[in-house]
């Protein structure tokens, strides 16, 4: 077990170097933050030259690969890190200086059981792309397939291991600060963040999330996803299609080749919110660097590390939610957070529908040039505190996937207005999830369960009343009275301790 002073010094060690891009400014400024965090930020902080404009995901570029994977994820949380923290952290770029084409090629072998060269007959050994976790090289199988080779770092799971390991301290320690710190929930931010690295380490599973969206997406024949080539993919070896496409972030590109940006924009949109809202399933790190333009003005998605889940309870309300802003009904999106147990029932509801016509009403109508999803979130966060919302571990993917599919989109065309693409989705599928024929469906099913629970309750009522003659029930057992008369009390007890101890050997033997 790792002893706090070895947390503490890792905390100094990267306070030192967030304070010398500026990125501590935020802390100690905010009167919200506990006392003792606020002077450990100020030691960290002492002798640095301090910028004048903080920079925020330079500095987790700075600490290393674990911190821009954490960062990436407080980029979702800006009532956790403030604004102008949340929005620089969106800028975070996963790259490092890619590992030997030597080590990486043992790597290789060492997970697949066999030399590289069984399985391709080239590797490409400069790589196309290197991160925190993986780098990925272009290859040709033996059988004359062009792939790509995902190749886990060596060592990266003992780093995050540590860092995780000191995050979850850090969490635990400032979560019991203060009341304002235990609403943010930074223990449940860390987990999370624990939960989504596990996977994005374990190649199988990001190649079963890649297959599993790919059978999600067929009713969207726009939206590719690149099969799996299960033969050779191991958990830290992921060998996927290739993808011959233009990246959605090289506008100027897309615009020589003759594609439809508007059209591109729109089946971006259609294709998150049938993954966030019809399935429940959505591909979570959906940056501009992860999707591209194929022939047919059609998109693909590479990178399936980071995918978000939600239940149908939860996609109810996000469909109810959603509708209820593009259409102005505030009233009901307020009943759905009360509903949902978003907001604590002491609040009043005509209040926060209020609240939430301030935040929706100056952005309805309105071109995403001039508003947009990322500000209808930070609006939406910072009436929180006001009507003490707990943070949502289901939605704090969601959140972030949202505001990049605006930034994607709107990059692609920036008079697409995003409450009219969705508005159409969102309408047809509450219609069939809630409108007359969905909820006769749901109460067939409901009384149909219902029946077939019967036999199991008739056997039980017989349990509990038998027939005539029949051995009766035992009766409930009784609390047992401990009686302090002077000392005897204890003696009492251990005599009863001595005899449950007896029987249970007694049992032990038997068996």
């Amino acid at each position: 077990m790792t002893q706090p002073v070895v947390h503490l010094w890792r905390l100094l060690k990267w306070g030192r170097t967030l304070a010398r891009h500026g990125a501590l400014k935020g802390i100690e400024r905010d009167p919200n933050t506990p006392a003792p965090v606020r002077r450990l930020a100020r030691v960290a902080r002492f002798g640095a030259r301090v910028p004048a404009k903080p920079a925020y995901a330079d500095a987790f570029q700075a600490i290393g690969p674990a911190a821009i994977k954490l960062g990436q994820t407080l980029a979702t949380r800006p009532d956790l890190v403030g604004d102008e923290a949340a929005h620089d952290l969106l800028r975070l770029q996963d790259q490092l200086p890619p590992v030997p084409f030597a080590t990486i090629a043992a790597a290789m072998e060492a997970s697949m059981g066999r030399p590289p060269s069984h399985f391709f007959s080239s590797i490409e050994e400069t790589p196309v792309g290197a991160a925190s976790i993986a780098q990925v090289h272009r290859a040709v199988t033996t059988d004359g397939r062009t792939v790509a080779v995902k190749v886990l770092r060596p060592g990266v799971e003992d780093d995050f291991t540590r860092a995780i390991d000191t995050y979850q301290w850090a969490a635990a320690q400032v979560e019991g600060m203060s009341p304002e710190a235990a609403r943010l929930r930074p223990r449940l931010t860390v987990e999370n963040f624990r939960r989504w690295t596990l996977r994005e380490l374990n190649f199988r599973r990001e190649a079963a999330s890649a297959s599993e969206l790919a059978e999600a997406m067929t009713a969207e024949p726009d939206f590719m996803v690149p099969q799996i080539d299960w033969q050779r993919s191991t958990a830290k070896v992921l060998t996927v299609e290739w993808v011959d496409g233009i990246k959605l972030s090289n506008r100027q590109a897309l615009v020589e080749a003759g594609y439809d940006l508007p059209h591109l924009a729109q089946t971006l949109v259609r294709a998150f919110l049938r993954q966030a809202i019809a399935e429940g399933f959505f591909h979570a790190d959906m940056h501009q660097g992860n999707l591209f333009a194929l022939p047919g003005n059609k998109i693909a998605a590479i990178d399936f590390g980071i995918m978000g889940r939600i239940d149908r309870r939860a996609r109810v309300w996000l469909a109810e939610i959603l509708y209820g802003l593009i259409t102005g009904n505030y009233k009901r999106v307020a009943e759905i957070h009360f509903e949902a147990g978003y907001v604590p029932s002491h609040h009043n509801v005509a209040e926060f529908a209020t609240a939430l016509r301030a935040v929706g009403e100056p952005m309805r109508g309105l071109p995403v040039k001039d508003m947009s999803i990322g500000m209808m979130l930070d609006g939406l966060f910072s009436i929180t505190r006001d009507f003490d919302m707990v943070t949502q571990p289901h939605l704090l993917l969601l959140q972030k996937t949202m505001v990049m599919v605006e930034g994607v989109a709107t990059s692609l065309d920036p008079d697409i207005n995003l409450w009219d693409s969705a508005a159409p989705f969102v309408r047809e599928w509450i219609r069939t999830e809630l409108g007359p024929e969905a909820k006769i469906a749901d109460r067939l099913i409901e009384d149909v369960q219902t029946l077939a629970r019967l036999p199991e309750l008739v056997r039980r009522i017989e349990a509990r009343y038998p027939a005539p003659g029949g051995e009766p029930p035992a009766p409930p057992l009784k609390a047992i009275e401990v009686v302090r008369i002077g000392g005897g009390w204890r003696y009492a007890l251990i005599s009863m301790l001595s005899a449950a101890a007896g029987v249970a050997a007694t049992f032990a033997v038997l068996r």
